[in-house]
């Protein structure tokens, strides 16, 4: 890139006033060059060309808030199917009246986790309530997390008493697609808590599989964000990066607006981004460093 442009700097002078034009329209095609450079140069985490797991699960507020991780989970599908990014459901619990209670998607793509690794926080809306008789204003809460599939052999030493292993029926949309055994799986790592579900496979062996490949991720995590918080105690920083962390406000009512807030970034376009159009602000999120 910087040949490129030196040669056409040492152009210019001896150049016709038309021979310039040449160069002049070249412009574009390079200022495309070199963003794509500033991005790939800010996408340079140890775990950012990984794959990854994102979760949603709805904060207080029963349906509401169930119905909101739906609009979420809507968003990142969207999001994935016009960035060519491919994704598996490996858990899906329906709401009671609607919406959803928990999912998680597994995103395989370049950069998956690189880009959508600033998603992780609690996410807010505002909107008049589609469930309420009175169409009241009210403010839901979903959380977002994003875990990198470690392309690394994680050797963690689970001890199998520290395992509660619940097998259920699979819950889907219903007829053909819903599976009659016992087959999904769902992990819970007494130690920390952790619970792990998986119920895309058939089999109940591979779910298994699957939910201790997402539960080794998620202890690893664990240990990265441990040691990033020691980190910041040592360089006397006090940031907040726990589950309770708001990181973007999505307003429909009495106005409209998007704005995330650690950074200076709004629209009024909120369909835009409900509909999976979240690039650029991925993009401006990556760049505030």
């Amino acid at each position: 890139m910087q040949k490129e442009i030196t040669d056409n700097l040492e152009l210019v002078p001896i150049l016709k006033e038309e021979e310039r034009a040449l160069i002049a329209s070249e412009l574009p095609n390079i200022q495309e060059k070199l963003a794509n450079l500033e991005l790939t140069n800010l996408l340079n985490g140890p775990y950012d060309s990984l794959n990854c797991y994102l979760e949603i699960h709805p904060g207080a507020g029963g349906t509401e808030s169930c119905d909101w991780a739906s609009m979420l989970f809507r968003m990142y599908k969207m999001f994935c199917d016009k960035n060519g990014y491919s994704y598996d459901v490996i858990e899906e619990q329906a709401g009671e009246e609607a919406g959803i209670k928990s999912v998680t998607m597994y995103i395989k793509g370049d950069y998956a986790y690189g880009y959508l690794k600033n998603e992780k926080g609690v996410h807010r809306l505002v909107r008049i309530s589609p469930f309420d008789s009175n169409a009241r204003r009210h403010t839901s809460f979903a959380s977002v997390s994003i875990t990198p599939e470690y392309n690394i052999n994680i050797n963690i030493d689970i001890k199998e008493s520290d395992l509660k292993i619940d097998v259920y029926h699979s819950s889907g949309a219903g007829g053909q697609s819903v599976n009659t055994s016992n087959s999904a799986v769902r992990i819970t790592h007494l130690p920390t808590k952790l619970v792990v579900t998986c119920q895309n496979e058939r089999s109940q062996l591979k779910n298994k599989e699957q939910a201790m490949k997402i539960l080794k991720n998620k202890l690893y995590q664990l240990e990265m964000d441990k040691k990033e918080q020691e980190l910041h105690n040592l360089k006397g920083e006090n940031i907040d990066i726990n589950f309770g962390s708001q990181i973007r406000n999505y307003v429909l009512e009495p106005y409209k607006m998007v704005k995330d807030l650690r950074i200076n970034y709004e629209t009024s376009n909120v369909d835009k981004i409900l509909n999976g159009d979240i690039l650029d602000l991925l993009e401006a999120l990556l760049k505030r460093s």
